[in-house]
């Protein structure tokens, strides 16, 4: 397969040859619109002037870049907000539907970790025709995050880490396809929503790509400034070629920032987006600069853009020179400001990401979020500003909450986020002073030890250079370093289940149908046998389940003859024989699951969805499940989280699942077309990966879970019976790891020894219904209330970190055996205490 800038490269000629084929040329036409070829960069164009040689891109015309500021020609100001309230209104009224806006940690798309453009909210079920959209024709909102200019903002003036991507979106089948219609909508806008003159319009033909996906597009420029893209998506590209989608896919993406940039002709698109922030920012921080250095500045800021100049210090001359000022003045100027733009814009851009739910990481994606945030504390430390990013994400949630109110209902867990990693960076950087002397010194400042001492460390180039500065030594530190850093982070690094392969001829035979979906309590079934090779036997149906979604296989008998594995291959369902099969083909056969170990996989699975929740409840809304896996013994649950869980952490989200438990609520389990379940349900339901296919089996615990999932399930959560938390630890940057039993497992666990042992347990376990308390916590009271001299004996006065937990048990047996006047007063208080806190 071509990459995809290849196979742009490769249509583009295609569409340009027969352009009445690809592009709505009538209406163009029809508008008084004049196709011309670009004497620059040979692409296609249309506009009003008759004989216009260059087509208006800031590439082949850089006098025109952002030629808009200070005098746009749009005459409709509209203000960030407006925006989308102005589209949405318009296009409600020509039959688009106005969805909300998808998160941007993208949990139903297996392809990415963000969404990155407002089509990769329906990426990639809707496109393929296995989710139907929330509505059709639809426009969107859609938060969008691209590590890739990190670099650029502030300096650029043009350039932002989150934006807004306004889509407007249609998924048909050919017959119903009218590319006139969807074009002219958008012209629509231009010229009435915008009020653009259509003298003022140049628009381009041009090829995308992405996703696999492949279409013409037309792009909608005005005085060097691209307000809009509307793409056409005809075909995919496959391993065998280029084929035609089953449906057409409208996918315009217009920038909100962009849009209220260009109407404003503010100096930069961050004066258009939050100029209130900004307000607050600057009367705080007491930025300097030159107002007319600046203004002068602003209309060649887009020329500095570091992904696109070979030699940035030959331009920083070169826009010094148009200015009228030497480099040392204009950098003066201008870099303290781009400090102050990028960090409003990277606090904004927390806000959103943190709030859905992101955590900063040390790798894959996220850990972009990490360079974006020690970037903006960067500039506050540089330049020594009295700013808290807390509360500049506090006036951006308060800016945005008309349109985006979960903004401000996610506040304080983004706050909670934010004070671990402020305390993580101030830490980094008081070590880090220690080390940058030595590196210094050892001349160990190449770029690519640059970017190893960030990366390992957490030490800014910006902290070398200064301390190198001081030393009378000079460290040349990239401009587009951070692009660099999030360039190396790119790749996902998603776990993969990896299937077992068995060495088993399936050809001919039909899918399974399988059973276990249906109730965890049916244990004995009769089938019909497929096919009998070796020690795999294939039966018509089966109640057996196979290893999957992190669930450990099913065991049991089939006509006495003992499975002891079950694999899925496909749609195919292998039972593994501990020995080979005698069985003929054809047979109707006995089988029998082993209802012990069912019921105590279930207890698991059903359990690991009760913790889910109670982990949301208590930590709060950034919780959802990176991984699991349920056996006989534990089960295993992975959150992505901040940091590690302390005692009264644990003790909280246990108390919360075993309430939960408790509640006595009806498990709702049945198959929902894709499509509709994310209406529903929202893209939650995909926990700790997606789940593929046109139907997914939804298991809906009302009021508190609801996920899509294979797994054997309770009918019920007192099925449950009891969850005990084991262990917990921090198994990487942003995943706590959390153990668990269950049922029979929880009561064996709090009861392992005989006797007055397996007494303690059971005394432990009356205090309050749904608390389960392990003996070390009572131990630990105990001793307290012997420290306060509250009158309670006890034989043990050592550190009670010091007992192995057999030990801790067989002394809170001893204390409660002989105190057992004591035990229910004492209980009380202590499970009050523990709820309490």
């Amino acid at each position: 397969m071509l990459s995809d800038k290849d196979i742009k490269k490769k249509y583009l000629p295609i569409f340009m040859k027969d352009p009445d084929k690809y592009y709505p040329t009538r209406i163009l036409k029809e508008e008084g619109f004049l196709r011309g070829i670009c004497d620059s960069c040979k692409k296609a164009f249309w506009s009003t002037e008759n004989g216009r040689k260059l087509c208006g891109d800031p590439a082949c015309v850089p006098n025109e870049t952002f030629s808009f500021i200070g005098k746009s020609p749009a005459k409709n100001s509209l203000e960030y907000k407006e925006v989308w309230h102005k589209f949405s209104k318009m296009f409600k009224n020509l039959d688009y539907t106005p969805v909300k806006r998808y998160p941007i940690v993208a949990r139903w798309n297996p392809t990415m970790d963000f969404t990155n453009a407002s089509i990769a909210a329906f990426q990639p079920y809707v496109i393929s025709g296995e989710a139907t959209p929330p509505a059709n024709p639809l426009i969107i909102p859609q938060f969008c995050f691209r590590t890739v200019d990190i670099d650029n903002v502030g300096i650029s003036g043009a350039h932002n880490t989150v934006f807004n991507m306004i889509g407007q979106h249609q998924f048909v089948e050919k017959e119903k396809w009218d590319q006139e219609k969807v074009f002219r909508d958008l012209y629509k806008w231009m010229t009435e929503g915008l009020g653009l003159s259509k003298d003022e319009l140049t628009i381009h033909e041009d090829s995308w790509a992405g996703g696999g996906n492949l279409g013409c597009c037309m792009e909608f420029f005005s005085r060097g400034c691209e307000i809009g893209n509307q793409v056409y998506m005809l075909y995919e590209q496959t391993e065998t070629g280029v084929k035609e989608l089953k449906l057409k896919v409208l996918d315009m993406g217009m920038g909100m920032e962009r849009n209220a940039w260009f109407s404003q002709g503010a100096n930069t698109i961050y004066d258009a987006t939050f100029p209130q922030v900004l307000k607050k920012i600057f009367n705080i921080s007491g930025v300097k600069y030159d107002k007319a250095i600046i203004q002068k500045y602003v209309p060649y800021a887009g020329m500095l853009n570091v992904d696109e100049v070979e030699d940035i210090g030959r331009t920083w001359k070169e826009v010094a020179s148009k200015v009228g000022v030497d480099v040392k003045e204009l950098k003066e100027n201008v870099l303290p400001l781009a400090g102050a733009y990028s960090v409003a814009e990277h606090a904004r851009s927390l806000l959103i990401l943190l709030g859905d739910g992101a955590l900063p990481s040390n790798s894959g994606q996220a850990y972009n979020i990490r360079v974006m945030l020690r970037r903006a504390l960067d500039f506050v430390e540089r330049y020594g500003w009295n700013l808290d990013l807390r509360e500049i994400c506090e006036w951006h949630a308060k800016d945005l909450r008309v349109t985006f109110p979960e903004l401000q209902e996610n506040l304080e867990d983004v706050k909670k986020i934010l004070n671990v990693e402020i305390e993580k960076y101030q830490a980094t950087r008081q070590k880090s002073k220690q080390v940058v002397k030595s590196i210094i010194t050892k001349k160990k400042t190449g770029v690519n030890e640059l970017i190893k001492l960030y990366d390992e460390k957490g030490i800014s180039p910006e902290l070398i250079k200064d301390e190198a500065e001081k030393l009378g030594e000079i460290v040349e530190v990239p401009d587009n370093f951070y692009g660099l850093v999030a360039e190396k982070h790119e790749k996902s690094e998603r776990a993969q289940r990896v299937n077992k392969k068995l060495d088993v001829d399936l050809e001919g035979i039909p899918a399974t149908e399988v059973k276990y979906y249906d109730d965890y309590s049916v244990l004995e079934f009769n089938a019909e046998i497929l096919n009998c090779s070796g020690k795999y036997l294939i039966l018509d149906e089966t109640y057996f389940y196979p290893a999957g979604g992190g669930q450990v296989h099913d065991v049991g008998t089939i006509e006495g003859l003992k499975v002891v594995d079950v694999v899925r291959q496909g749609n195919i369902v292998v039972h593994i024989l501990d020995k080979d099969c005698t069985l003929k083909v054809g047979k109707k056969v006995k089988c029998k699951i082993d209802g012990a170990r069912r019921l105590q996989l279930s207890q698991h699975h059903t359990g690991a969805h009760i913790l889910n929740a109670a982990a949301k409840r208590v930590l709060g809304n950034h919780i959802n499940q990176a991984g699991a896996h349920k056996s006989i013994d534990k089960g295993r649950l992975d959150l992505t989280h901040f940091s590690s869980l302390n005692e009264k952490e644990i003790a909280k989200i246990e108390a919360e699942a075993n309430k939960i438990i408790s509640g006595d609520t009806n498990i709702h389990l049945e198959f929902i077309e894709r499509g509709e379940a994310e209406n529903k349900f929202g893209v939650g339901i995909y926990q700790g990966g997606v789940v593929p296919g046109k139907m997914l089996r939804i298991v809906n615990i009302p009021e508190v879970d609801v996920e899509a999932c294979g797994g054997t399930h309770l009918n019920n959560t007192s099925e449950v019976k009891l969850l005990k938390i084991t262990r917990s630890s921090k198994i990487s940057d942003s995943i706590v790891r959390i153990e668990y039993v269950a049922g029979k497992a929880a009561k064996k666990e709090l009861g392992k020894e005989d006797g007055l042992l397996g007494e303690a347990a059971e005394i432990l376990c009356i205090g309050k219904k749904g608390v389960a308390i392990k003996a070390s916590e009572v131990f630990k009271f105990w001793k307290f209330n012997v420290k306060k001299k509250k009158g309670i004996p006890i034989e043990y006065s050592g550190d009670v970190e010091d007992l192995s937990d057999k030990e801790i048990l067989e002394k809170t047996a001893h204390v409660l055996k002989t105190q057992i006047e004591h035990v229910p007063k004492t209980l009380k208080r202590f499970l009050k205490d523990l709820e309490e806190n």
